[in-house]
């Protein structure tokens, strides 16, 4: 499993990302205290507080995920 740190801040991010992580074969969740949301889900991750840091977790790789993790990482 993969861990990335990443930060979101308006609706075409999450769009960006959600539209992103559909595109995986493989299982993508995103982290923020104790909820844990399918990063698959548009309205999960909008559910989520976007002025916080989020943790991504996955467990392959894709270079087109790889990149928009890369352009919204904090760290």
């Amino acid at each position: 499993m993969s861990e990335r740190k990443i930060k979101l801040t308006d609706l075409k991010d999450v769009k960006e990302f959600v539209h992103a992580a559909e595109q995986c074969d493989f299982d993508i969740d995103v982290f923020y205290n104790r909820i844990i949301i399918d990063a698959k889900s548009i309205l999960g991750v909008l559910s989520l507080d976007l002025s916080r840091e989020l943790t991504v977790k996955y467990g392959g790789q894709n270079m087109e995920f790889e990149d928009i993790l890369s352009k919204y990482a904090t760290a």
